[in-house]
């Protein structure tokens, strides 16, 4: 959390850094957050809409399904996300240094191991 104050992301909140993690790829539907953040829709939403109002995120119609909303990163929020990943890599080197590539390659595998049957699912 230090690099995102640094950086001028003081305004984002451990709980929506772990909503932004799922927004990297296509626009998601709230309910599909929920489930995989094992939290309520409402909750989701509330943090949505805080998320929303600083700007990161936006609503968007689904094409498939007119009663569904999906989020997705605006211009903001992508900055911020590429931000954060390339953070995310430096860190990765610094350990690695630290560690060892092999330690390091050898934790990657277990970090990567499936932690959920929903993990386990996609495998």
């Amino acid at each position: 959390m230090a690099n995102a104050e640094m950086r001028g992301y003081a305004d984002i909140t451990p709980a929506m850094s772990r909503l932004f993690a799922y927004l990297a790829g296509k626009p998601i539907a709230i309910s599909d957050l929920a489930r995989k953040l094992s939290v309520s829709r409402q909750a989701v939403h509330k943090l949505a809409l805080e998320a929303s109002r600083l700007g990161y995120v936006e609503f968007m119609p689904s094409s498939d399904d007119a009663r569904l909303k999906l989020l997705k990163f605006t211009a903001k929020g992508r900055s911020m996300s590429l931000t954060a990943e390339n953070d995310l890599i430096e860190i990765e080197k610094a350990l690695a240094k630290q560690i060892g590539a092999q330690r390091m390659q050898a934790l990657q595998e277990i970090l990567s191991m499936p932690w959920t049957s929903e993990d386990k699912d996609r495998r």
